[in-house]
């Protein structure tokens, strides 16, 4: 929770994954509503679709779904499509939102037949709302224990089938018995660079924004493979071509808006290259500890490696090593500095 708390208190990056003051309303606007309009994420949409039909053919809710992975890449989204397409009603909540029981039993006595819950965060449900949450997964039924002492009951009340999706960033930190209830779990990847581009022509069809096919693909090389990135992006370089140029979107002008904002063309912002010159400039491209890398630019250890140091392990820029963080040669050709003996071979982006 220590790091956790660190990690929202950090000033909101234009690069950053998670979902930020100005991205709801205009999200919800350019949010695909049927599963064929779902860019990317093939199989999961193709196991997803066998299920809804199977579903729908004999009459009963979906199987619980759970969807994880890193931020911004459409688990929301997914859970509103999964619903329209059972054509049942949705409610929305995330774990830390739902503190008490009765705060889930409230929800779970308001479903009618089918319908959806969608739990944002499930990782960070408390272990006696999971536990009060099971029966209802299993059995359509929740036990609520009335009076206290030696005179306590327990009552079992029945509830209506629904389909519970979760949606977690962190996988790893749901328990064992939680994830077992899920009768689909699916992990979303990162896009590639064309599948962002047709989410980024998709976005400025519906925003109105004209964009040539080259100013597309600038946008999307720079959105780290994630969707509400290239969104929020596209708003930004909206922006500046509205008001520095004619109102249209070409490579030179996302560019141009993009490097004002200290964005460079693989999506990295003035942090990470400083993250990246402090391990090779300072440090020889390491072995170098977090802790040494985070006084050196005085920033948090945590806040280094919960939100700056994935996106650059991912690019293959550094590796974690028994004696620190290194850097490879890929981070020195892209800063532009010759590799020293010893630095290790470049490795592939999770989207390449």
């Amino acid at each position: 929770m220590r790091a956790m708390a660190k990690k929202e208190s950090q000033p909101e990056r234009v690069v950053a994954g998670e979902p930020q003051d100005g991205d709801l309303l205009v999200d919800t606007s350019l949010r695909p509503k049927r599963l064929g309009e779902y860019i990317n994420q093939q199989k999961v949409k193709d196991n997803i679709a066998i299920s809804i039909e199977a579903a729908r053919q004999r009459g009963e809710p979906l199987d619980h779904v759970l969807l994880y992975g890193p931020p911004g890449l459409g688990k929301t989204t997914l859970a509103y499509i999964i619903a329209a397409e059972m054509q049942v009603s949705i409610r929305v909540t995330s774990g830390p939102a739902i503190e008490r029981i009765g705060d889930l039993a409230a929800v779970l006595t308001s479903l009618q037949p089918g319908d959806v819950l969608f739990i944002d965060e499930i990782h960070r449900l408390s272990r006696v709302v999971e536990e009060f949450l099971y029966p209802a997964l299993e059995e359509s039924a929740i036990d609520w224990v009335t009076g206290k002492g030696p005179g306590a009951r327990s009552i079992r009340l029945a509830i209506k089938p629904f389909t519970l999706i979760g949606a977690t960033t962190r996988y790893a930190m749901m328990s064992p018995p939680l994830r077992d209830r899920f009768g689909g779990v699916y992990r979303l990847d990162f896009h590639d660079v064309d599948a962002l581009s047709q989410i980024i022509r998709r976005s400025a069809s519906i925003l109105g924004v004209p964009v040539d096919a080259a100013g597309t693909t600038a946008i999307a090389q720079r959105a780290r493979g994630t969707p509400r990135v290239a969104n929020r992006l596209l708003r930004r370089v909206r922006d500046y071509a509205q008001v520095k140029a004619d109102g249209a979107i070409t490579a030179a002008v996302a560019a141009e808006a993009l490097a004002r904002l200290e964005i460079d063309e693989l999506g990295l912002d003035s942090v990470d290259e400083r993250v990246l010159r402090t391990i090779i400039e300072k440090f020889e491209g390491g072995p170098v500890g977090l802790e040494t890398i985070a006084a050196s630019i005085s920033e948090d250890a945590d806040t280094i490696m919960d939100v700056y140091e994935p996106y650059l392990l991912q690019l293959g820029f550094i590796q974690r090593t028994p004696r620190g963080r290194q850097a490879t040669r890929r981070a020195y050709e892209h800063l532009g500095i010759a590799p020293r003996a010893g630095a290790p071979a470049p490795q592939r982006a999770l989207w390449e």
